[in-house]
This record gives C-alpha cells, structure tokens and sequence, in this order.
C-alpha cells in the first residue's frame, strides 16, 4: 500500500518550498503527495504571503493557496499524482491526524507569523512532537530540493541500538545513492579525568572506544548497499549533530514515544530542529 507523502500549507514561502521537497520526495518513492491547508480562517489578507499565491480580488482563499501549491508542485514533477484537502480547523490537530495515514509528513520551518527563519514555528514543533509517522522539518539555508544542490549525504544521530530512526536513515541513503553518516556522541565524566592524574587519556580513551562498540551495535544490520560512514564525537549529542548538518542534505534523529506522558520531543530533537542546518527528519520509535 502506498501511503501518501502529506505537505502541509498556509501560503507562506516557507511552506511553498516545503512542497517543492515534499514533490522530490514523493517521487522519489513514487507515491501521491497530498497536499493540506488546514485553518479557522477562511481566507488571508497580509504581505507574508507568498509572491506567487494570489487572486483577482486580492483576497487569498484556501482554493488559492493549495492551486498554487499544486502548481509548484507539478512544475517540477509533472507525472506525480497531487490531491488536496481544505479543513477548517488547526493545523496541528489536522496534520497530526493525517498522519495515522501517510508515509511522512512535510512542513515548513514557520508559517506567516513574520518570525525570524531561525526560530522554529509552533506548527512544526508540535507536529514533530506527536505525528504517527516521520516528520520532515524544511530549515537550513541550502536548496530546498530534495535532491541535488551538492549537499547530499545524510546523517543520522545514533542512540542505543538498531532503532526506526537508523533504519529510515538506510532507506534514504539508498533511495538517494548518498552516503550514511552515522553519528554517536560520547562524554567522559569530569571526576574521571580530574581523579586520575596517572591516567591521563585513559578514561577519554575508555568511553571513546565504548562509544564506537555501540555505534558498531547499533549499526549491526545495515544494508551492504548503503555507503556507511562511522563518526564517535565528544561532547553533546546536540552539538555534535548541528555542527553535521551545516554540509548535510538531511538530518535524521528519533522520537521516545514514553508512556503516560504522551508523545514529546527529547532535548536533542527539540535543538536541531531549532538550529540544524539542513532539513530535519524526527522518526517516531516503536512504542
């Protein structure tokens, strides 16, 4: 069954070149794009909007915004297969939602709120934090092509084991051709390196070394196709997977989903997809 790619829309440039990689995308793994405006405002009268969404009357319209989402989205694949939704109410309870039935759900770094590219719309966060399937946050000053614009290796931050994240890395890589680079941050306690004065190195050396036996673990099942690049770093997870992201064409990092407190995002999801790069992927783990 082929789950559509949704994109979700609002009018803003922002969303609009999330459609142009959700396109990529879904032709890439040749399945329909869906694309969903969702608000409790019929129409939107402001300069945020796009260049290319208007009207006659100089009123925009949901019909207006997702014809031009349509538009852009064929101009670069003219064979895909593009629906659209019109739903009056929030966006984040429409694309969470339409997420039980998609393969991934698109959306832009902000919408039309006039905030600064860096900060990360409310949107988008709490889509991120509680969709049902991978969510791809478009950020990051790079071609917002999905493929192409000489950015294209993946990374993706290894935790403990093989994990969904890991495996939605692999598949990437191969529907890509790119290269995998697989990142897991490691630390050395202070007392550790301030008690032992004989040991100097001895314990970076340690958890260095332990660090590069999990990713190993982690990795145990990769695909032979996949051109896998290994990389233990010291310090913050966080830091470590921003500072990959600045020449990557897509990040890739996992989401707990625990148990009585609901689906939420970790401190390393929530950072990079404030600060990365390039476009963040969160995967959701198996409960």
């Amino acid at each position: 069954m082929n789950l559509p790619l949704v994109v979700g829309v609002d009018g803003s440039e922002p969303s609009l070149r999330a459609v142009d990689w959700a396109a990529d995308e879904a032709a890439l793994r040749r399945v329909p794009l869906r694309i969903v405006y969702a608000s409790l405002w019929e129409r939107y009268e402001g300069p945020a909007l796009a260049p290319e969404v208007g009207s006659v009357s100089g009123r925009v319209t949901a019909e207006d915004i997702l014809a031009a989402a349509s538009l852009r989205a064929l101009r670069h694949h003219a064979e895909l297969s593009v629906t659209t939704a019109d739903m009056l109410e929030e966006p984040e309870q429409a694309l969470v939602r339409e997420s039980r039935d998609a393969s991934a759900v698109v959306v832009g770094t902000r919408g039309r709120s006039g905030l600064a590219d860096l900060l990360l719309g409310s949107v988008s966060l709490t889509v991120a934090g509680q969709a049902d399937c991978p969510v791809v946050v478009i950020r990051g000053n790079h071609s917002n092509r999905a493929v192409g614009g000489g950015r294209n290796h993946i990374v993706v931050g290894v935790a403990d084991g093989p994990t969904a994240a890991v495996r939605f890395a692999y598949e990437e890589a191969k529907r890509r051709g790119v290269p995998l680079e697989a990142v897991r941050a490691w630390r050395c306690p202070v007392h550790e390196t301030v008690d032992h004065p004989l040991l100097t190195g001895g314990p970076e050396r340690l958890y260095e070394e332990r660090a590069a036996e999990e990713l190993d673990a982690a990795l145990i099942d990769a695909p032979v196709e996949v051109r896998l690049r290994r990389r233990t770093v010291e310090g913050p997870a966080h830091r470590a997977l921003l500072a990959a992201s600045r020449d990557a064409g897509l990040l890739v990092v996992g989401r707990r989903r625990p148990g009585h407190l609901g689906p939420h995002l970790g401190r390393v999801a929530h950072m990079v997809l404030h600060h990365s790069g390039c476009p963040v992927v969160v995967v959701p783990e198996p409960e």
